[in-house]
């Protein structure tokens, strides 16, 4: 028998528990394959998912649906294994990531959902309040709240957490976007007066907006240093009974159309089949969100005919497997809104696109 022979059979048992292994040993990687759609102009447990309080106005269930999609996950203390990650590989709509891009802080599969949760909660909150001002027109955003207030900034001698800022120099503030602009415009080193509602009483108070990083500012920001939000005031509630185990903020502007469209008469999407994604904030902006290469695929597949696709998450679609799924730019709900109503009347029209 030959050398090579007898290094060939002595290396074999190696081989073949290095294979085992790779085959057996869970791996720092998830995975992620299209999830399911929900029809947010539908039924969940035998309710519809739009609801409207007491005091409310007629709700239209017409035709048409405007589809949220998810993505499904492997779960944190879910670690694949070798052959999991190379079916994972072979099926072009999955896709597999380190486990730190899914989980990039330390916690548990319950402190996920528990978060998860919390972000539908508010981005449900934020579509009821965005959908109720373009519907009725109504004051709904009062005023931005002082969350946060940085020390030694111009904010921190004359504000308070607390306060909410209704106009600066005479110019209303009811948005964070608002609020940021009329700051940017504002020229450094110049007191100006700061409209507040402070403990339910209105006064005035002087700011002198400073250059920070190279941009006038003033030093606030919202609950823990997050991000600002409006004082709300709704002249009726709504709910959207979003199935319990769907969590995060990705359907935001999903919920916002879909309310729209129930407290509107006649069918927004003209009887069509309209999905898509992206975070919404009080000011309307519509914000990129992950996964989106597989949701393209889920709702090809569960029938949608446009998909709004937010401008952020543009280079990511490229390869994405649409079929004939129409893919649609938006950036703002005024954007989506105009886009399903233009799309609705002709499915050809020109659309913007990535």
């Amino acid at each position: 028998m030959s050398q090579r022979t007898i290094a060939g059979l002595l290396a074999l048992p190696t081989i073949v528990a290095l294979l085992i292994c790779a085959f057996v040993l869970p791996l720092p990687y998830t995975i992620y394959s299209p999830g399911e759609t929900v029809d947010l102009l539908g039924m969940n447990s035998g309710k519809p998912i739009v609801t409207v309080g007491k005091g409310g106005p007629e709700i239209y269930r017409d035709g048409g649906k405007l589809r949220m999609v998810t993505v499904s996950v492997t779960v944190r203390s879910h670690h694949p294994k070798l052959f999991e990650m190379l079916a994972a590989w072979a099926n072009s709509d999955d896709a597999v990531y380190p486990l730190s891009y899914a989980y990039p802080d330390e916690g548990t599969s319950q402190s996920d959902h528990k978060a998860g949760s919390q972000q539908m909660t508010s981005a449900q909150d934020i579509a009821e309040q965005v959908a109720i001002a373009a519907v009725s027109g109504a004051r709904v955003f009062r005023g931005v709240i002082v969350g946060s207030i940085t020390p030694k900034t111009p904010a921190a001698a004359a504000l308070k957490v607390g306060d909410v800022i209704t106009a600066i120099g005479g110019r209303p503030v009811t948005t964070p976007a608002s609020l940021k602009a009329v700051i940017v415009s504002l020229p450094a080193g110049k007191a100006i007066e700061f409209h507040v509602t402070r403990a339910g009483k209105a006064i005035t108070v002087q700011v002198t907006p400073e250059k920070i990083s190279g941009r006038t500012r003033i030093g606030v920001g919202g609950p823990n240093g997050g991000e600002l939000m409006s004082a709300v005031s709704l002249p009726y509630d709504v709910q959207v009974n979003i199935p319990s185990d769907i969590t995060g903020p990705s359907a935001g502007l999903m919920m916002t159309l879909s309310i729209y469209d129930e407290l509107t008469p006649g069918s927004l999407t003209g009887n069509g089949d309209v999905a898509g994604t992206g975070t919404i904030d009080q000011s309307g902006n519509v914000g990129e969100i992950g996964g989106i290469q597989q949701k393209i695929p889920g709702a090809k597949n569960d029938g949608a005919q446009l998909f709004l696709v937010p401008a952020g998450n543009c280079p990511d679609v490229a390869n994405a497997d649409h079929g004939s799924m129409r893919l649609a730019k938006v950036s703002t709900f005024a954007d989506a809104l105009k886009v399903v109503q233009t799309w609705a009347k002709d499915h050809n029209a020109p659309l913007p696109s990535c």
